[in-house]
């Protein structure tokens, strides 16, 4: 008997879908603006060392890939009075929304903002706890096999999409629009948060709190279905049966490998944005909304691609144009005139080289667990969510790692501006990683399944 048919789940609401789906749009914000600004936050801003800024954040990457799969698999293997995956959200939920808080205003808690090694421990020690309680998003996405009979899961995952794209365009508001203009205020005045900086943070670390708690307080307890053996909850076993799933590997070696350009590509882009490009004031502005407008834009036309070419062409697609069009930001090493116009340019391809990306990982991990159902009728979902986190956030630990060193070069003066050599140089880097991702997903990679045409 396979374990999702031990226990009836029972058809649900359309209210229950949605409040199911909502925590998607704070986590999104919170994550969002940690990936995107809080490099540049603590470099440009408080003056901290790129070295120490890229340690810090790939200590971070390093602690979520720990936890996620830690969370996944105990959620997995251990029933409480409150269920599989209350009791982690309860606990990891408050611990995300405070500190988020405290990572972006150290200047509401620390004395001495001139003190770079006091920053620097602050940044460490609240960057690791930041992404171990953002684990509370493996238990939660878990709980879906368990609330939801398969035939709304769809639906429910439609939802969590639409209130994570909502979350992405706030964050990117608020991280283009607010958040990098302050950059320079707080610079000159690390002691003085601007209240349009303080307000909008404090209020996304309370509702990370307010939703997931919710959820927690008012999604039913799952009742404790009984497994066939011990085998099924010991955790050496279900790595073994996860690594003899080759394509399962495959997938998440060609995540690991690309990503470690995404995480280049979100840590170094508002950097070079400001300091390279010189976009401030009004011209700034027209940019960020060609950014916003460009993701929403980029979304529809990769979507489109996937329907109309598969998913493996349209990623392969994808890995080209990243590839030909990053190394752009060596016209940093060119005195240009007209940085509005190349900075509106470069900014779309950002949009979309992110959009693209972001479409894929919610679609081929889906297709890969409903691939792996087929094929074993077993329920596992805390570990299948949980796994992917060690070998993605292992590779995306070095791009930060790696921003701090490129950052560290030699400074060079280009036209009236001085700045390192590494915010030149890290596009055509991101370029040959992709490269081997590009070759590695074309050789060993499956994403479009016999089964999806029936």
């Amino acid at each position: 008997m396979n374990e999702t048919a031990r226990f009836q789940r029972n058809e649900t609401t359309t209210i229950r879908k949605i409040n199911y789906g909502a925590p998607r749009i704070s986590s999104s914000i919170v994550l969002g603006i940690e990936q995107f600004a809080l490099f540049a936050l603590y470099y440009l801003g408080y003056g901290v060392p790129p070295l120490q800024v890229g340690f810090a954040q790939s200590m971070g990457y390093l602690s979520i890939a720990v936890s996620q799969f830690f969370f996944g698999w105990v959620s997995d293997a251990k029933y409480t009075k409150l269920g599989r995956r209350k009791p982690y959200i309860l606990i990891l939920a408050p611990l995300l929304g405070i500190s988020f808080i405290f990572l972006l205003l150290p200047g509401f808690f620390l004395p001495d903002l001139s003190d770079k090694t006091a920053l620097f421990g602050w940044l460490l020690v609240w960057d690791i706890i930041f992404r171990i309680s953002y684990a509370v998003t493996t238990p939660y996405q878990a709980w879906m096999a368990e609330q939801f009979p398969v035939g709304e899961r769809p639906k429910v995952s439609q939802f969590q999409n639409i209130f994570g794209y909502l979350g992405n365009a706030i964050m990117i508001v608020f991280t283009l629009l607010i958040l990098t203009p302050a950059f320079e205020d707080i610079a000159l005045t690390p002691e003085v948060t601007p209240i349009l900086v303080s307000v909008p943070v404090l209020i996304f670390g309370l509702l990370v709190i307010i939703f997931y708690l919710y959820i927690a307080l008012t999604m039913p307890t799952e009742p404790d279905f009984k497994k066939e053996s011990t085998e099924s909850t010991n955790l050496i076993t279900n790595l073994k049966i996860i690594i003899k799933n080759k394509n399962y590997f495959f997938i998440l070696l060609m995540a690991g490998i690309s990503s470690f350009a995404w995480s280049i590509i979100t840590t170094v882009m508002l950097t070079f944005v400001e300091i390279v490009l010189g976009l401030r004031g009004l011209i700034y502005y027209i940019v960020a909304v060609f950014l916003i407008i460009g993701f929403i834009i980029f979304l529809y036309v990769w979507r489109r691609l996937i329907q109309t070419k598969g998913k493996k062409q349209t990623l392969l697609y994808l890995f080209i144009f990243a590839i030909v069009l990053l190394p752009t930001t060596l016209i940093g090493m060119i005195p240009l005139a007209a940085n509005a116009i190349f900075g509106t340019i470069f900014i779309l391809i950002i949009a979309a080289v992110l959009s693209g990306w972001n479409l894929f990982p919610y679609i081929y991990m889906a297709d890969l667990a409903e691939d792996d159902e087929k094929r074993t009728g077993q329920l596992k979902a805390g570990i299948y969510a949980g796994f992917p986190s060690i070998l993605l956030n292992i590779f995306q630990a070095f791009g930060p790692l790696v921003i701090g060193v490129i950052l560290s070069l030699q400074d060079i003066t280009v036209g009236s501006s001085t700045y390192s050599f590494g915010l030149v140089l890290w596009g055509p880097i991101c370029s040959l990683i992709l490269i081997v991702a590009y070759f590695f997903t074309k050789k060993f990679v499956k994403l479009d399944f016999d089964w999806e045409k029936k």
